[in-house]
């Protein structure tokens, strides 16, 4: 008989849930929380042949494209598997690589494994050089000031590199970190295990989950009335969970607000590609703004961050991303590479599609037209989708939602009867943790409770991804409409 959860709790184990580092057991990671863990034992339910209201479960809680069945781009596919498997590009299987792959494809996987030797083997532990050397390059072309590579550390997806950096700058346990309400809780919990102080501001979802550096200037100032030493701004842009692009008037603000304050400015910039109003609300990056801003900012301290998962790539699984380092001392880059020499190096897959993100093919080569299809069919359904969900969602009785402008996400809020909010206290559950659960039991879709990102209090929100099949989404916007008004009148107060 297999030992259960119980069994690993009892008193005869050295280590129980009672003496473990305290700071991890305060860490929370909603995307993975509750909901999550229940959605998969309804999928488990349902492989037994159980039967449930619904045919499938749908993971509307996590950024995880390829799991909802987005096509990975043939191209990345392509040189990923020749790197892979090099004995493909041998001589003497010429010919028939020739029939599988097109020439483009070999000639970069050949150029890769010429930098790489081994995809099995460690490598740099700030990442190839070739692959920083491309990152730059691609910097460079989006900004129009030049990166340097030395500045440019490969990381495991964009979650180690903030993990990573969040370590370095977090000295004790007075050290603040300002983070935005709603936030991606990968921030709270990371300063939950540093043992580090979340100075929260909040975005105005009222004027579109705007920023103004009132709010920023308030919450710095609350935090340091209190001794907390407030050593670093987060911007998540475009936003998760909210889904909304600042302007670059907005973004010279808040490089002002940091330089004033003597604050370090961390840019999550991994939606970068996700834009879907590129006329009304382009992205810009927080280093082509700062460079544009001349001499005053010279040596202004920012690291900025970029993933493989997300985009049209939502290559999630192959942990790869990078961060870029801008204005931080000698010593303190030395620092970096010290830690991330402790893990030895970033995975190589991850580094490779890394490369093939900011080196995709080119308008004169073989690959270019599928690759530019594939790539412009997702981009394209996924505006399409995000307006569709987001007409849903204002359909429903008391909930209103936000368009978004970037991400994947929409986060609306719902207006929950006090029959229901009763309810969710009376079974120890936030209210919208309450809603969300009753909507899986009933539909099968997972969502995340907005009080698993932080908002302002008596508020009640949800995130849900747009990614679900396009060939899917009226039934699954369907269910969602039958599902909340049996809830509202069940609960209607």
């Amino acid at each position: 008989m297999s030992p259960t959860f119980a069994d690993v709790s009892m008193p005869d184990k050295i280590l129980t849930s009672t003496n473990t580092n305290p700071h991890i057991r305060r860490a929370e990671y909603a995307v993975r929380g509750e909901l999550a863990i229940r959605s998969e034992e309804l999928k488990n339910e349902l492989a037994k042949g159980v039967k449930l209201p619904f045919k499938r479960v749908v993971g509307c809680n996590i950024g995880n494209p390829q799991a909802l069945d987005q096509k990975p781009i043939t191209f990345f596919r392509q040189v990923a598997s020749l790197v892979e498997y090099p004995e493909l590009l041998k001589e003497e299987n010429a010919e028939a690589a020739l029939k599988l792959y097109p020439s483009d494809a070999i000639a970069r996987a050949k150029l890769l494994l010429k930098h790489i030797g081994s995809v099995g083997a460690y490598s740099h532990s700030q990442g190839i050089p070739h692959i920083r050397e491309n990152v730059a390059k691609f910097i460079s072309e989006r900004d129009g000031y030049a990166a340097d590579p030395s500045k440019i550390f490969l990381t495991q997806g964009a979650s180690a590199g903030v993990q990573l950096t969040l370590q370095m700058i977090v000295e004790h346990n007075k050290v603040g970190i300002m983070i935005p309400i709603p936030q991606y809780p990968l921030y709270t919990a990371t300063l939950a295990v540093l043992d580090a102080n979340p100075v929260l501001y909040y975005l105005d979802e009222n004027k579109g989950w705007g920023l103004t550096t009132d709010e920023l200037q308030r919450s710095y100032d609350e935090s340091t009335a209190k001794g907390i030493d407030t050593r670093a701004l987060v911007i998540i842009n475009p936003g998760n969970p909210t889904g909304q692009c600042l302007t670059e008037e907005n973004m010279r603000e808040i490089i002002e607000f940091c330089h004033k304050n003597r604050v370090i400015l961390l840019a999550d910039e991994v939606y970068q590609t996700n834009i879907y109003k590129p006329k009304e609300r382009p992205f810009h990056s927080f280093k082509k703004v700062l460079k544009s801003m001349g001499p005053k900012y010279n040596g202004f301290e920012m690291i900025s961050y970029h993933s493989v998962s997300k985009g049209m790539i939502g290559e999630c699984g192959r942990r790869g991303g990078y961060f870029e380092c801008e204005g931080l001392d000698d010593s303190i880059m030395e620092q970096i590479y010290k830690i991330s020499s402790i893990s030895l190096c970033p995975n190589v897959q991850g580094q490779i599609m890394v490369d093939l993100m900011v080196n995709p093919p080119k308008e004169d080569e073989p690959s270019y037209k599928q690759y530019k299809k594939e790539y412009d069919d997702i981009y394209y359904s996924l505006i399409k989708r995000a307006s569709i969900l987001e007409d849903t969602f204002n359909d429903l009785e008391g909930c209103t939602c936000n368009p978004a402008d970037g991400a994947m996400y929409l986060f609306p809020q719902v207006r929950l009867p006090k029959k229901a909010i009763a309810a969710a206290r009376a079974a120890g559950r936030e209210p919208d943790q309450f809603y969300c659960m009753a909507m899986l039991e009933a539909t099968g879709v997972c969502m995340v409770a907005g009080s698993g990102f932080g908002q302002v209090a008596g508020t009640a929100h949800f995130r849900s991804t747009f990614l679900p099949q396009p060939e899917l989404f009226e039934e699954f916007c369907s269910g969602l409409k039958n599902f909340h008004s049996d809830f509202m009148n069940k609960y209607r107060d």
